[in-house]
């Protein structure tokens, strides 16, 4: 038996104004910004390292992020909705230091309250971003 999830209309368009807020600022490298839509104990896991870094922490690796990847994108995007969170697929695109493009595809789950992210789980292949 399959059940379906209905989102209200009123929370996608509040999810969108999240992801839209969220995936800008990253793209510019605005690490303010990001600050200012996590919540204060918003939790960032990865599926590399099973580890949920803290808010600090993850702005630190945006801002390496920022400072040493060129161009860096989310393109291909497509998002989906479930009560108090969004999925997001896309593809990471950028330069690598040796100039050769990334391309990431990666999948997140983006949980949501009060106009903030509480939690992001994250799933990527490690190898195909330089982390340094």
């Amino acid at each position: 038996m399959t059940s379906t999830i209905v989102v209200e209309d009123t929370e996608i368009k509040a999810l969108d104004d999240v992801a839209d807020r969220f995936f800008a600022a990253v793209e510019a490298g605005n690490i303010d910004a990001v600050r200012e839509i996590y919540s204060p104990d918003a939790r960032i896991w990865h599926n590399f390292d099973d580890y949920a870094s803290t808010r600090e922490e993850n702005l630190q690796v945006l801002g390496w992020v920022s400072a040493n990847v060129p161009g860096f994108r989310f393109e291909e995007v497509r998002r989906y909705y479930i009560p108090g969170a969004f999925i997001q697929q896309h593809v990471i695109r950028g330069q690598k230091p040796d100039g050769s493009e990334i391309r990431c595809p990666a999948i997140l789950k983006v949980e949501c309250s009060n106009g903030h992210i509480d939690r992001i789980e994250e799933y990527f292949d490690l190898s195909q971003m330089p982390l340094g």
